[in-house]
C-alpha cells in the first residue's frame, strides 16, 4: 500500500496524542462559573436527598457523556445523596445502569438503599408528565423488574415534590423537554450535564433561570473533576484534545508556509 500525504497526517496525529498521554502533562483547567454553580448546587443539598438522574443520550456520544456522568455520580455519592436513575432514550438505559453500578462500588453503596435505577419508559414527554402526577404509577417496577414499593430509597417518593431536582445527562434536545414540561408545568428544578455541541442551545435557558445549572463537554468534565478533587477521563480527554488541536494548528502553519513559498517561486519564474 502506497502511503499518501493524508496517511502521514493521521499517523502524525496518532503519534502526537500517544506521546502526550505518555508524558502525562495535564493542561491547567480553571473551572467556569457555570461548572462552579453546578458544584455548589450539589454541595447545598442535604444528605439523603433524592436526586433524579435522567440518562438522555445515545450510545454514540458515550466518549463525551461518560466522563460527565462519572464525575456527577462521584460527587453525588460522596455527598451521600440518593440518586434515582431513569432514561428517556432506550440507548441510554443500559449505559446509565452500568455507570451507576460502577461508581456505586467505589463508594460501597447498596442498590435499593443508596441508589436505584428505574429504567426506560417510551414516549418521553408523556413519561415526564406522568412522573409529575405519580412516579410509582409511571415506574411500577425498577430496571430489574422488582416492585417500586420494595425499595427503602423510594419510600415517600411520589411526585417531583418529593425529590431535590432532576439532572439530565444529555447529548440532544431531551433536556429541553425536561425544562418545558418538568419545570414549566410542575416547577421541578432542572440541571444538566451535556455534550459541548449542546451548550449554546441551553445557554438561553440558563440565563433565564429555567435551567438551574449546566456543565458542558469534556472541558466541563475536567473542570468538575478538579472541583471534586478526583481525576478521571475528563482530564485525560482534555489532554488528548489539546494535543490534537496544537497538532492541527502546527499543520495549518506548515501548510501556509509551503503554499506561500511555492507561490513566491512561481511568481519569480
Amino acid at each position: 500500500m502506497r502511503l499518501e500525504a493524508r496517511h502521514y497526517t493521521f499517523i502524525g496525529l496518532a503519534i502526537t496524542v500517544v506521546a502526550a498521554m505518555l508524558v502525562g502533562y495535564q493542561p491547567e483547567v480553571e473551572p467556569s462559573p457555570d461548572t462552579i454553580r453546578m458544584y455548589e448546587y450539589i454541595e447545598s443539598l442535604p444528605e439523603g436527598s433524592v436526586v433524579l438522574l435522567s440518562f438522555d443520550h445515545e450510545a454514540s456520544s458515550l466518549p463525551e457523556i461518560r466522563p460527565l456522568a462519572v464525575a456527577l455520580l462521584r460527587h453525588v455519592f460522596s455527598r451521600n445523596l440518593r440518586p434515582v436513575g431513569v432514561a428517556l432514550l432506550a440507548e441510554g438505559t443500559g449505559v446509565g445502569y452500568g455507570l451507576m453500578r460502577q461508581v456505586a462500588k467505589e463508594y460501597d453503596k447498596t442498590y435499593g438503599e443508596d441508589f436505584v435505577y428505574l429504567g426506560f419508559r417510551p414516549q418521553y414527554i408523556a413519561a415526564i408528565l406522568s412522573m409529575g402526577e405519580s412516579i410509582p404509577a409511571t415506574f411500577p417496577e425498577d430496571y430489574l423488574g422488582r416492585p417500586f414499593a420494595e425499595y427503602p430509597i423510594l419510600s415517600g417518593v411520589k411526585t417531583y415534590d418529593d425529590i431535590a431536582g432532576v439532572i439530565s445527562v444529555a447529548d440532544g434536545s431531551f433536556t429541553q423537554h425536561w425544562i418545558e414540561y418538568g419545570h414549566g408545568r410542575y416547577g421541578v428544578r432542572i440541571s444538566a450535564f451535556v455534550t459541548a455541541a449542546m451548550v449554546t442551545t441551553y445557554d438561553p435557558y440558563l440565563a433565564s433561570g429555567q435551567l438551574h445549572a449546566m456543565v458542558g463537554g469534556l472541558r466541563g468534565a475536567a473542570e468538575y473533576e478538579k472541583l471534586i478533587g478526583i481525576g478521571g477521563s475528563g482530564a485525560r480527554g482534555m489532554l488528548a484534545q489539546t494535543s490534537s488541536h496544537l497538532y492541527v494548528i502546527l499543520l495549518i502553519i506548515i501548510g501556509n508556509v509551503i503554499y506561500f513559498r511555492a507561490r513566491q517561486k512561481g511568481g519569480e519564474a
